[in-house]
């Protein structure tokens, strides 16, 4: 989960509102959306991945490599010395247009289909003061912005005017009409909550690095 059930509760939202079992599944079903539309995840997690060589230099992993245990070419742990291989990963830092693995002194990966496989941790995390890095806080703030719009129960009558809440920009009071903002300016449409899909837009893969 990218959020916790106390920062929930630091939001104002009381048990009455909805008990902690609630609270969970939802930050859990929030933390799923978020790596759907995104196309990453944002928290370590240990992972084997396997990647088809191309002959060059290098090769993109589906998610940036926050720390490398082995590497396998071929079947084979290749004999490299820490400056013969370039790692882009996490924590990422400015500039970061992808994960990638490079051979340095003239070598490439061989051309190959699952024949490079780099196991250890993996995630898109932010630097935090430590070598994992950690959840970044405009994801962070999206599960649970996700959390608030999908708190009132299916049930609710009022459900369905909270969620457009935020599109309201005129009311009358007296005839109950009220005016609506368009869906959504960001560029991409997520949820149609223009605040959240913004932080998620910021975070959104890019296209041609594949999937896990």
């Amino acid at each position: 989960m990218y959020a916790s059930v106390a920062d929930m509760r630091d939001e104002g939202v009381t048990p009455a509102q909805a008990s902690d079992e609630r609270l969970t599944a939802l930050l859990v079903e929030a933390s799923a959306f978020v790596d759907h539309v995104t196309g990453w995840f944002f928290e370590p997690r240990t992972m084997v991945v396997r990647m088809d060589g191309r002959g060059t230099p290098s090769i993109e992993p589906p998610v940036p490599p926050i720390r490398v245990d082995e590497l396998l070419v071929d079947g084979v742990a290749p004999s490299l010395a820490q400056d013969d291989i370039a790692i882009r990963g996490a924590p990422i830092l400015p500039g970061f247009d992808g994960p990638r693995f490079t051979l340095l002194r003239g070598c490439s990966f061989p051309k190959g289909t699952d024949n490079v496989v780099a196991s250890g941790l993996w995630g898109y995390t932010e630097p935090d003061g430590t070598p994992t890095g950690a959840t970044p806080p405009a994801i962070r703030r999206a599960a649970m912005l996700l959390v608030m719009r999908w708190l009132p129960l299916l049930g609710d009558a009022e459900a369905a005017a909270a969620k457009s809440q935020w599109r309201i920009l005129e009311e009358r009071t007296r005839d109950q009409s009220y005016r609506l903002s368009p869906l959504s300016s960001v560029g991409v449409t997520f949820t149609s909550d223009p605040e959240i899909d913004l932080l998620l837009a910021r975070y959104r893969k890019p296209i041609g690095l594949g999937a896990v």
